[in-house]
């Protein structure tokens, strides 16, 4: 009886050890993450994480994240695209010139301008879906062609200062229908709401993997994952709750990447792209349109890198030839630090926005240190590589 009992509790023991790994291999970026926001916080006496550098973060970051979330789809399918910080400056400069020179009103120019970033994608796309030219070349190309087409159309000028309808996109904040005081109770209330459907999409996601057969990992992990989450949300909630509240800005984010994450993970479309990036010619014999999907996919690139310009030439209240600089290489390193495959066919929306907080705290909290702008690029690079190197070494062991 008692070997019985003790073979149950080694069985035990083992799952408990299982499960912890493969969260450990899961979420390993979640970790550093943590890691590099607890460091921070320690070396900036406190200023990371409080209220109003935490509700900059979101702002600063935005257009980022958003960039990162298309470069994650092109990415998956085994393409890079180089051109998304010119398209965001040239639909900025577009932008600041209906708007401010033709009083051109807000919604029309929106509209106008996420058009002109599907047009782009789709001239894009068709060189690379349909003409076969390396996907490289070809945003190589648009990169050059949309930044000296942004110096054209503004003359070198900045165009400046937009409606305040239009800079609140960036800047503004949910109000607080409940009146609070010193606490935005509205974002209280909607953590709440929020912490309730996660909870009950996580025990519902567990008895159905029990219903159906699979194992699920050891209970008390699971608990202490639940209890993680809430408290991250809640704790989130509260510090932007002493400040101003929800910024507009992480209302957006939020819908784009419950949107994304669906369409990745429970859709034929989001299957598609990943089978064309795990094996092209295997996609196009299981009857995948491999070159209409990759045409769409840099469509969707197009239409986010113009609400990213949008979105900066809102925060910065300006459409300035230079806008955009370098945003390519900051969406592709958040994608690869969040675990996408430099070969495609792997990788997540979630994934690519840890990667871009990743990125996003490491430039606060080096900004808050003083820390010059050449030591922030030197530090940057070496965390890609090290992140890719992590990456490929969790790869090979699970293997």
């Amino acid at each position: 009886m008692s070997s019985h009992h003790s073979a149950a509790n080694e069985s035990k023991t083992r799952l408990f050890a299982q499960t912890i790994k493969n969260h450990i291999r899961s979420y390993s970026m979640v970790v550093a993450l943590v890691l590099i926001i607890g460091l921070f916080q320690i070396l900036t006496d406190g200023i990371l994480l409080r209220p109003l550098n935490v509700t900059n973060l979101i702002l600063q970051n935005s257009y980022i994240l958003i960039l990162a979330i298309g470069m994650m789809l092109v990415i998956i399918t085994g393409h890079i695209d180089l051109s998304v910080g010119s398209v965001a400056a040239f639909v900025g400069a577009l932008a600041g010139i209906l708007m401010v020179e033709h009083h051109v009103s807000m919604t029309a120019t929106v509209l106008v301008c996420l058009l002109l970033g599907a047009l782009i994608g789709a001239w894009q796309g068709f060189w690379i879906a349909y003409v076969r030219i390396p996907a490289f070349i070809v945003t190589l190309a648009g990169m050059l062609l949309f930044r000296g087409l942004t110096m054209v159309i503004l003359e070198g000028q900045s165009i400046a200062p937009f409606p305040k309808s239009f800079q609140n996109i960036s800047s503004g904040f949910i109000p607080d229908v409940f009146h609070g005081d010193s606490l935005h109770i509205f974002t209280m209330v909607l953590a709440a709401l929020l912490s309730l459907l996660f909870l009950w999409l996580e025990i519902r996601k567990r008895n159905e993997q029990k219903k159906y057969g699979f194992e699920v990992g050891h209970q008390a992990v699971f608990i202490a994952k639940l209890i993680g989450v809430l408290a991250v949300i809640n704790l989130f909630a509260y510090v932007l709750a002493t400040y101003e509240g929800i910024p507009n800005i992480l209302l957006i984010l939020a819908v784009l990447i419950t949107v994304y994450s669906f369409v990745a993970n429970k859709t034929i479309a989001g299957r598609h792209i990943y089978a064309i990036g795990g094996n092209e010619k295997a996609a196009q014999l299981s009857g995948v349109k491999t070159k209409r999907v990759t045409f769409w996919v840099f469509v969707n690139m197009g239409v986010l890198a113009a609400l990213s310009g949008l979105i900066f030439a809102a925060r910065l209240n300006a459409a300035t030839p230079k806008a955009g600089n370098l945003f390519e290489l900051d969406a592709i390193a958040a994608c690869f630090i969040g675990g996408a495959s430099a070969y495609g066919g792997i990788g997540s929306v979630s994934g690519a926005i840890i990667g871009g907080l990743v990125m996003g705290v490491m430039n606060n909290g080096m900004s808050l240190l003083g820390l010059g702008i050449d030591w922030q690029q030197a530090i940057k690079g070496l965390v890609l590589l090290a992140a890719v190197a992590f990456d490929i070494y969790n790869k090979n062991k699970s293997a």
